[in-house]
């Protein structure tokens, strides 16, 4: 049962609107001013707000504006009452970001109306989206509609960037969040002793960069492309509209930004705490699992590349996966490696 939250200060109206709902089948709270609507709220949060704009303690656009600037509450579906039809009042209330207007005297039939319009409307986005530019791009379009993100950059222009190209370096003021849409691009930190460290490896479908954008700091590291890579970018703005708007947009978006985060801190801490063997092997497994959902029959990366994910030097690198071939598990060639034993490489780790 959806929750409406009723502010109007006139006694009569606010009884005969709250008693119309109830019987519409909603929840209904009420409140005879600004102030007690606000509590109410934080209390227990709405679905859907309907409020009139001229009361006292606090006004209709007071209400709204402390909702917009309230994280737990920013994005609730909001409808004006009023009274008043100036058109400067109209535009007023709709650049605080209200939903819609009702005048004074109203009918059910408008009542209901727009009720059902605001919570359907906020009801579009799916389960999840596909980590594809064609999830990302429905993703987008639902986030515009339900999460009143009219600002929101729709431009999905993939940039082309060629292999070994910097994408950003470290210390740089982060400006974007970057979505793979095709190849791939490593990101890598330098240690003070001069040895390059691969921290992170993203192919199609993936989102990075976007952790110093939350931790408002300088990046961290670097990104490089490793293959010839075309990227979607998400402009800062954008991006902190996608996560403080709307609390169901935040949410999937969420969801898209983390992918394999979990996989990704294994792989972090097993460089930590393993042998050379486990951690070879761990990351063999990882870069097959990602080129056999990319439809690819082996892995393709520099033995540098790979000895900078493990964290090791490349001939300790070059040495192990020696020791793999000749057990069966792999199959080396110049520019490439194949894992013909999964299953056998998982329990060759120890």
């Amino acid at each position: 049962m959806k929750t409406i939250l009723l502010i109007e200060d006139d006694q009569a109206i606010r009884e005969n609107t709250a008693e119309l709902l109830e019987l519409a089948g909603f929840s209904v709270l009420t409140a005879d001013n600004g102030q007690r609507g606000v509590e109410q709220a934080l209390a227990t949060k709405p679905d859907l707000v309907v409020c009139d704009i001229m009361m006292p303690v606090l006004d209709g656009y007071g209400v709204l504006q402390i909702f917009n600037q309230n994280a737990r509450l920013a994005g609730v579906p909001f409808i004006f009452l009023t009274a008043k039809t100036e058109r400067t009042d109209l535009r007023h209330g709709m650049a605080l970001g209200a939903d819609d207007y009702l005048t004074k005297p109203f009918d059910r039939a408008e009542l209901l109306s727009a009720i059902t319009g605001r919570l359907n409307r906020f009801e579009h986005l799916r389960p999840e989206y596909a980590a594809t530019p064609e999830g990302l791009g429905a993703f987008l379009d639902d986030a515009r509609a339900v999460g009143r993100l009219e600002s929101l950059s729709l431009d999905r222009k993939a940039h082309a960037l060629r292999r070994k190209q910097d994408i950003y370096l470290e210390g740089d003021e982060p400006t974007r969040v970057y979505f793979v849409q095709s190849g791939r691009v490593k990101t890598v930190k330098t240690t003070d002793g001069g040895k390059e460290l691969i921290t992170g490896l993203y192919g199609p479908g993936e989102f990075f960069g976007y952790l110093p954008l939350l931790e408002h700091t300088a990046h961290g590291d670097s990104a490089v492309v490793v293959d010839d890579a075309e990227l979607v970018y998400i402009p800062k703005d954008d991006f902190t509209q996608l996560l403080l708007r709307n609390a169901e947009v935040s949410q999937q978006f969420i969801r898209l930004l983390a992918g394999r985060v979990r996989e990704r801190e294994d792989l972090l801490l097993g460089m930590a705490y393993s042998s050379i063997r486990r951690r070879v092997a761990d990351v063999l497994l990882h870069l097959h699992a990602t080129a056999e959902a990319a439809g690819q029959p082996s892995i393709q990366l520099t033995r540098e590349d790979m000895a900078a994910m493990v964290g090791t030097a490349p001939e300790s690198l070059i040495r192990t996966l020696s020791e793999f071939r000749a057990d069966g598990l792999i199959e080396l060639l110049p520019k490439t490696i194949r894992v013909l034993e999964p299953e056998k490489l998982r329990r060759a780790r120890w």
